[in-house]
């Protein structure tokens, strides 16, 4: 149904929305009871892009199934989804839907210079949604033969290119485009369509670009990401790959076309809509947040700060096809640094191997599943690390410092990332390792050890992993979506107070006093009253509902937030897993010994009650005793 079609938001009652995954297709049913918009029933089943179905409505089909089985409904016909309801009892005023099927959106990006064009391409193309698969530089050190067999092999969707500031010099990006041109590449899927390439760099170099490529690839011409050294402008690009993934690459994908015929909107890339939905979070709230979906193959981080979205994807990071990538990035002793347990090395190198060759089993021991998590906070932290480098101020961009001096200073990668974790109010986590721990302290706890937050944080994680189909959904109706949200995909897990020490203070003279002190009003008129030490942790009861104001008091050589001694007041929600204070200091710094280390880590998760103590004793006695 055309979007000129589409009932009116005011009208619509019955909403479907599905997100087709490489593995799984998940369709959800919300309706609007009263005056709110709820969920009312999910339904699962295997995507179908691939053989031997090759069609993808298939498993949307089979997905929408189980919600009519489930609600004893009607939302399907021979043409599809029914957009027109006819009743209580059959059809939905609106279907969309999003996607990462088939591998979803692959892309390259090309520009002049590494860490200035070329990383605004990169930004440009993972706002959109896209896994960018190689970034091509003049300055990457590679040799054109190798840049035109790596654009060969790869075999993107579609190619991003930019360089140079609009005025500027046309010499290297033109350089760029010939080797495009000389690799001739062929899209991944529909072999007799020409490879899209969106050129986004110097204005003056488009009669070149054209020419070099006008005749060898399905060419667009956006506005310059950099028109000038000081200014980045990503819109016009991330919305020609949008119009591109629907015109190239779903067109091409198997079903797809039926699929776009049934949609009330545009069917978005599954990561592009998940960032959507964590922009209208920031936006909503008014805050600085971090998103991160920790998938099987890829780990996804999201943020806005600064008003500014950012999102990237570190496609070698994932807790079952690219587990192993895991243990090759961290290395081994920073895996075996999160086990409480005394795990022979080469027994953990054998599980992480298993877990790659068999992806869908699930731990079934509480020590496979400590290992398991242990492995998800490695995966978390590098994922963050790697969104930390991407999210940060233009490189090549000098500003004049603000005092009669003339000195410039050059923008530094890492410590100018946009990232600040004093100053960001949510984390919010989803993929299986978090939104399916069996308990909900575990994701809390992972987060903790995996993001180390500052400050005063709340953490959150997405229920059953609506957060594509709201974010599609929040362009067309953004009320349902907002309410949806709130109602019954966030699972607020609580807040953290996290105290951080001056740095290079003694470790005496931390210990020396509480790290903080906090009194909490409660609503019935009554206070709670707490202190920490440095290196502890604790967790207070304070329920999912409870808005409370807190008065945190840190010692003279810690910061919540407003300077080193200064008292905090501000509202705290509660959560499944309550307020935790964290004394342990930033950089979190485990003990060097074993021993003591397994000791450290046994009472943090006996404190926050991380896993149950009589099943967690049957493996631990020999852990205190050694």
């Amino acid at each position: 149904m055309s979007s000129e079609k589409m009932t009116p938001s005011e009208q619509i009652r019955t909403i479907i929305a599905t997100d087709c995954g490489s593995t799984t297709t998940k369709a959800i049913l919300i309706e609007r009871q009263g005056d709110e918009y709820r969920l009312i029933e999910r339904g699962e089943a295997p995507t179908t892009v691939e053989a031997p179905f090759e069609d993808v409505t298939m498993g949307v089909r089979n997905a929408v199934s189980e919600i009519e089985e489930l609600t004893g409904r009607e939302f399907l016909d021979e043409d599809g989804v029914i957009t027109q309801r006819e009743s209580d009892e059959r059809g939905c005023d609106l279907y969309l839907s999003t996607s990462s099927a088939g591998g979803g959106l692959q892309m390259m990006v090309a520009g002049v210079v590494k860490t200035m064009t070329t990383e605004s391409a990169e930004r440009a193309a993972l706002g959109a949604g896209a896994i960018v698969m190689d970034a091509i530089a003049v300055d990457d050190g590679r040799m054109n033969h190798e840049k035109v067999n790596r654009i060969r092999d790869l075999r993107p969707d579609m190619i991003l290119l930019s360089g140079g500031i609009d005025g500027g010099t046309i010499s290297h990006v033109a350089e760029i485009a010939e080797l495009i041109a000389t690799a001739d590449p062929k899209p991944r899927l529909g072999a007799t369509y020409r490879l899209p390439v969106i050129y986004a760099g110097n204005k003056d170099a488009r009669s070149h670009i054209d020419e070099t490529l006008g005749d060898k690839a399905d060419l667009r011409m956006v506005d310059n990401l950099r028109p000038v050294l000081e200014r980045e402008v990503l819109g016009p690009a991330r919305e020609e790959i949008h119009n591109l993934f629907m015109e190239h690459v779903m067109a091409q994908a198997p079903g797809y076309d039926k699929l776009m015929e049934w949609t009330d909107a545009a069917i978005m890339p599954t990561p592009g809509a998940v960032g959507m939905g964590i922009q209208n979070v920031a936006d909503q709230y008014d805050i600085e947040i971090i998103g991160v979906d920790i998938g099987g193959a890829t780990t996804d981080v999201f943020s806005v700060f600064m008003g500014t979205f950012n999102r990237t994807v570190s496609a070698n990071l994932g807790m079952s096809y690219s587990i192993c990538n895991v243990l090759l990035e961290a290395g081994l002793d920073n895996i075996y640094r999160w086990l409480p347990l005394d795990v022979d090395p080469a027994d953990l190198r054998n599980r992480i191997r298993n877990k790659m060759i068999r992806p869908t089993t699930i731990p079934h021991t509480l020590e496979e599943l400590i290992v398991e998590q242990a492995i998800a906070r490695e995966a978390l932290r590098m994922a963050l690390e790697h969104h930390k480098t991407l999210a940060s101020g233009l490189k090549g961009v000098k500003e004049t410092d603000r005092d009669a001096s003339t000195t410039f200073r050059e923008v530094d990668t890492h410590t100018d990332t946009l990232v600040n974790m004093m100053t960001v109010s949510m984390i919010l986590g989803s993929g299986g390792a978090l939104s399916h721990a069996p308990r909900r302290v575990q994701s809390a706890y992972m987060m903790l050890d995996a993001f180390q937050p500052e400050g005063v944080t709340e953490l959150a994680v997405d229920s059953i992993f609506m957060m594509p189909q709201l974010g599609v959904l929040s362009g067309v109706h953004a009320q349902a979506a907002a309410q949806v949200f709130e109602r019954d995909c966030l699972i607020r897990l609580g807040t953290v107070i996290s105290p951080v020490q001056r740095p290079n203070a003694r470790e005496r003279d931390l210990a020396d006093a509480a790290a903080l002190e906090l009194t909490v009003s409660k609503p019935d008129g009554g206070e709670i009253e707490e202190s920490i030490e440095f290196g502890d942790m604790k967790r207070i009861d304070l329920a999912e509902d409870q808005v409370v104001r807190a008065s945190i008091d840190p010692g003279r050589h810690w910061d919540v937030g407003e300077g080193y001694g200064r008292t905090v007041e501000t509202e705290i929600r509660g959560g499944v897993a309550g307020l935790i204070l964290d004394a342990r200091g930033r950089p979190l710094d485990l003990p060097d010994d074993d021993v003591e280390r397994r000791r450290q880590l046994l009472r943090w998760i006996e404190e926050l009650d991380v896993y149950p103590s009589d099943a967690l004793s049957a493996y631990v006695d020999n852990g205190r005793e050694a």
